[in-house]
């Protein structure tokens, strides 16, 4: 028998490092949907304010939780999948809460005059990718018997990245032969780019989730 089925077979199904990892994608999951809301706030300025405000506090949350996930590595013989694997799965997890964030906080700092389209579709991508992250985390707990389904879960969030890079791509294009202030076209610049690495980072949660099921199922 391999070492890593020797593992699963001591480790308790309902190891205390499942409900971390699902509390740390609900806290991801929940930082998307407050940035899509906030995206489509029609530049309110207190709604933004709020909104960003309720942004911060679940990046605060989600460093606790990964706090939570790392005092467990440092108290538990024998975890459900190897350490380095839990330990980047909370660590991208935690990334990609910090993006959203530094994308809300943008919004906050730069005041924009107005939002085009494309920041709204990049947020709506972002909160479809933290979608697929939290059903795939909620899967773990059987990794044998959800493989396909978490590896479905992993190719959609793909998917939203390359669709995601369209969109930066296209928007980013409109910005620069559009004839708006300089001034006000580097602040969407900024803004458009911290959604653009929002995606990339909920697809590097992917490709963790994808290593551990190579690896265990």
């Amino acid at each position: 028998m391999k070492f890593n089925s020797i593992l699963s077979v001591l480790t308790p199904k309902d190891g205390k490092f499942f409900p971390l990892l699902e509390e740390t994608a609900e806290v991801l999951d929940r930082s998307a949907t407050l940035l899509e809301e906030l995206f489509s706030s029609n530049n309110d300025k207190e709604k933004i304010k709020d909104l960003c405000k309720a942004v911060k506090s679940e990046e605060t949350n989600g460093d606790k939780v990964t706090g939570r996930i790392y005092k467990e590595l440092n108290d538990t013989f024998i975890t459900p999948f190897d350490r380095e694997d839990i330990s980047a799965l909370a660590d991208e997890m935690d990334d990609a809460i910090d993006a959203i964030n530094r994308s809300a906080q943008k919004v906050l700092l730069f005041s924009p005059e107005s939002l085009p389209p494309d920041v709204l579709q990049l947020a709506r991508i972002i909160r479809k990718g933290t979608a697929e992250v939290l059903a795939a985390v909620r899967k773990l707990t059987e990794v044998k018997k959800s493989s396909e389904q978490v590896i479905a879960h992993v190719k959609k969030i793909k998917q939203l990245e390359e669709e995601a890079d369209g969109v930066y791509e296209e928007g980013t294009s409109r910005l620069f032969k559009s004839e708006m202030r300089t001034l006000e076209l580097m602040k969407l610049k900024e803004i458009i780019q911290e959604l653009e690495k929002s995606a990339n980072k909920i697809n590097n949660v992917g490709k963790i989730l994808k290593t551990i099921i190579v690896k265990y199922a």
